[in-house]
């Protein structure tokens, strides 16, 4: 008895352990941080300066909730009317949250002497306390502007601390720092300052972030030569901050705002910063926090967001956000992680409870399981792999009380050709390996900004292997290292071997690289082969060449030009100029840029792009002559291809044409708009464009049939 008495006693001690470390890692998971919300404003505008959400599974791809809207009214909160620059901060406790945000409403101007303190509870409720720095200390009376608050949590004084810029007069902005009240609503010390430009320019939004033992202050700075987004450090939180050269900004434009957040499990932190000229945020990644790579093609956000911070929040938080603050496009299932998928040309529309996946060829449809990827707390059904060959399949989704039924179908989608941004292809057929070779620029750069070209192999135009980068500008050519722009190339045979010239346009200008392998390396010939515009010719750009040979001839012309076409030319060098004065061949008011020249049954076709590679308009249109000099001919209806907004499929342009090896068949290689992302980006979807290739085909006079563009693209091609 007594023994079972005592095994009773260690029973019921064993399960009560057992259900204490049952809750205890129950409480864990639950406080485990497992998604992000984005706090941030969007604008000057009427109803822009105020705060909103948005939130994310993963740190990269950001949803807004409440349908951008505001989640709390800034006349309520503010003095202006008007809040911005919005920095949120979980308690230390882990039992409430703090926000701080610039009291201002630009309309009235750029000056303003108050900032708002918000806690609250759950992230719903807010109560707020205006702090007015000239009222509140008479030594700052003088003051201008306070600007962009944040806040931080001092672990040797045990006390949060605000620090924030002030500008007064006869000085230059400066960050300061004071310490809250235990009831976050008023500054209870003096500010001090904490940090200044070494420069004596502006420092402004301040950013601190604690890592290891040392603290990193990200600030703005300004001035006329030294001016973005740099790095001070400290063994303080309070005191010397100690400026790093250079700058942390990725970028040339215009840039404020910056915030940093830690990644959920990992070590990578993020640096994200506003580009307010450019209508556009810059996401940047680092582990060490002075050394960062922009990861700008990993970034989605369906809002345009102004200044804000990120902070990791839990999965009841976000059900909590999501229950209060709806949107109509928001859908909990964020992705799919299928390595068949093209996952930049996934289509989710909550509105029709529709989701396209595009996957390459030879995929299995009646076998495919997506791979979801899902907001935290979501479940699916069915799960593991379905038939998709017959069309859609249902899926039921359901995240805490919601559940959404959504019609997912699989589609094979050849194009684009190959995944990522690439624009401008070139392409030809080797005769040397008996593939095709595809020559793009590197997109998705701001700004037009890249500084290398890669090639693609392909033995049938619809399965390609990326052969690496072939001209590095900053490794490989010394006459320029910047803008790395629409390559043009050709095979040769000399002497009976093989060899490639390839032209390309760097810095505004038309160089020419060598090698004896289509895929590289290429050897720069040292200098542009084209510096100087035509003769008379005042605007444009010497960009976007074109090398053709002429089957007729054997001659060997060199087209380029943007606002202007003109040609010379080459000698049978293929690195020199034999006609010294270019011919200029322009044909009508559309042309822009990106001229492409091909032969078949006679005649010569020359086509071109319209618009600007920014507008969703841009097309290309042709003419056709009996010479490569022409004279130019241009038929009544000469749109080649343009967009296609049935299928969201936008800025069709800028393309070269392929004849499949000794048959009578063309295709047309162009770029648009990434899809379905592209149209949302604005002007930035001129610099993040993808590839794709369709069928071309004439009339029985010789006249090209308008392109429809399509999202399945060709069949292989023998």
């Amino acid at each position: 008895m007594k023994i079972l008495k005592s095994n009773s006693k260690f029973l019921i001690l064993s399960i009560f352990c057992s259900l204490l470390f049952a809750c205890a890692t129950e409480n864990k998971k639950t406080n485990e941080n497992t998604a992000y919300l984005f706090t941030y404003f969007t604008g000057n505008g009427a109803g822009e300066e105020a705060i909103r959400y948005a939130i994310s599974s993963d740190g990269y791809n950001f949803h807004a909730l409440n349908n951008n809207e505001p989640i709390v009214a800034s006349d309520s909160i503010s003095r202006t009317g008007g809040v911005r620059d919005p920095h949120i901060l979980r308690k230390e406790n882990n039992d409430g949250f703090y926000m701080v945000v610039t009291d201002l409403l630009t309309k009235n101007g750029w000056s303003n002497t108050a900032m708002t303190l918000l806690k609250s509870d759950d992230l719903i409720n807010w109560s707020s306390s205006v702090i007015d720095i000239t009222e509140t200390f008479p030594e700052f009376s003088d003051v201008t502007r306070v600007w962009a608050p944040q806040t931080i949590y001092d672990a040797n004084k045990k006390k949060y601390m605000v620090y924030f810029s002030m500008l007064q007069p006869g000085s230059y902005d400066k960050i300061y720092y004071a310490y809250v009240n235990d009831d976050f609503t008023a500054l209870e010390t003096t500010p001090k300052q904490l940090f200044f430009n070494p420069n004596e320019m502006a420092s402004i939004d301040g950013d601190i972030i604690k890592k290891g033992d040392k603290f990193y202050l990200f600030y703005k700075t300004e001035g006329d030569t030294d001016k973005g987004i740099k790095v001070a450090i400290s063994d303080s939180l309070t005191s010397g901050y100690k400026a790093e050269s250079g700058n942390v900004d990725q970028t040339d434009k215009a840039v404020e705002g910056s915030g940093v957040f830690k990644l959920n499990n990992s070590e990578d932190y993020i640096l994200m910063y506003d580009m307010y000229t450019s209508g556009k945020y810059q996401f940047t990644r680092s582990k060490d926090l002075k050394n960062f790579e922009v990861v700008d093609e990993d970034i989605s956000m369906n809002f345009h967001p102004r200044h804000g911070t990120v902070l990791p929040i839990t999965s009841e938080e976000l059900q909590r956000l999501l229950k209060e603050f709806p949107s109509e496009d928001l859908t909990e299932i964020t992705g799919a992680e299928n390595e068949a998928i093209k996952t930049n040309n996934i289509v989710i529309k909550r509105s029709e409870k529709t989701i396209y996946l595009p996957v390459k060829y030879g995929t299995d449809l009646s076998n495919f399981d997506p791979q979801f990827e899902l907001l935290p707390g979501t479940e699916i059904a069915p799960k593991g792999a379905q038939n998709f060959s017959n069309g859609a399949v249902t899926y039921e989704v359901k995240n805490g009380e919601n559940k959404t039924s959504y019609q997912v179908s699989v589609e094979v989608a050849n194009n684009p050709v190959v995944e990522g941004y690439y624009a401008d292809p070139e392409i030809i057929y080797s005769e040397k390996d008996s593939k095709y070779y595809l020559y793009p620029t590197s997109d998705g750069f701001d700004g037009w900004s890249g500084t290398y070209f890669k090639t693609f192999s392909s033995p049938d135009l619809v399965n390609w292997t990326d052969e690496g980068v072939i001209l590095d500008l900053e490794k490989d050519v010394e006459w320029t290292s910047r803008n790395a722009w629409a390559p043009t190339m050709v095979e040769k045979e000399i002497d009976g071997e093989f060899k490639y010239f390839y032209y390309f346009t760097a810095a505004q200008q038309v160089g020419v690289a060598t090698s004896n392998n289509p895929k590289g390396t290429f050897k720069d010939s040292g200098a542009p082969l084209i510096s100087e515009k035509p003769e008379g010719i005042k605007g444009g750009q010497n960009i976007d060449p074109d090398i053709f040979v002429d089957p007729k001839t054997g001659k060997n012309y060199l087209y380029w030009g943007n606002g202007f076409l003109a040609v010379v030319e080459l000698n049978d060098d293929m690195v020199s100029i034999k006609s010294k004065k270019p011919k200029v061949l322009t044909p009508d008011e559309t042309f822009r840029e990106g001229v492409e020249v091909f032969f078949r049954n006679g005649n010569y076709y020359f086509l071109w792009s319209e618009d600007d590679t920014r507008s969703p308009n841009y097309k290309v249109r042709y003419a056709t002559a009996k010479s490569p000099l022409g004279p130019l001919t241009i038929p009544e209806n000469n749109i080649v291809i343009q967009k296609d907004e049935s299928q969201d499929i936008l800025a069709t342009g800028h393309n070269s044409v392929i004849k499949v090896h000794d048959k009578d068949e063309f295709y047309l290689v162009y770029h648009r708009f990434t899809r379905p992302k592209g149209e949302a980006m604005g002007g930035a979807a001129g610099f993040h464009r993808e590839v794709a290739i369709d069928r071309l085909n004439f009339t029985e006079d010789g006249l090209i049939e308008e392109v429809k563009p399509t999202l399945e693209g060709i069949e292989p091609i023998n």
